[in-house]
């Protein structure tokens, strides 16, 4: 079971600008979800949700992105977040594509969840515990399927 642990204030703080974010540029096609990524020196930054007819672009790639342009490195604790059918501004977890991105700018990420209503952190590679890969990437050479069939 991956280890969740309970959120800080900073966490806390995180998502409250994410929702902010998102009251601000919230539309129903367009811009559904915000993202705020804390990096490791500290700074903030934000992203939203990108949507047209033909493409989606995720909040979460969004402020990883700005944060990269901005020469960060690493990113410590990350949020999206996105409306509720009531209008609530909730905590959304990371989609798939996102989960492996995450994973690729550190392991330990912290990425703020719901589990069932409670919201937690919980490191990205706990999120992605088979991630993909080149075979070249691993220290192991993946046994033939036949050797593995009952």
């Amino acid at each position: 079971m991956p280890q969740l642990i309970d959120l800080t204030e900073k966490d806390v703080e995180l998502f409250e600008r994410a929702k902010t974010l998102l009251d601000r540029v919230y539309d129903p096609v367009i811009h559904q979800v915000a993202s705020v990524l804390r990096a490791d020196s500290g700074q903030i930054y934000e992203g939203i949700h990108l949507g047209s007819r033909r493409i989606n672009v995720c909040a979460e790639s969004s402020a990883v992105a700005n944060s990269l342009m901005a020469g960060e490195k690493r990113i410590d604790t990350i949020v999206a977040v996105c409306k509720a059918d009531n209008g609530q501004v909730v905590v959304t977890n990371p989609c798939g594509v996102c989960r492996e991105l995450m994973t690729m700018y550190g392991e330990d990420t912290q990425v703020i969840v719901d589990i069932r209503g409670d919201v937690k952190k919980i490191s990205a590679a706990s999120l992605l515990p088979n991630p993909w890969m080149f075979p070249h990437e691993n220290d192991w050479l993946a046994n033939n399927p036949r050797n593995s069939a009952l």
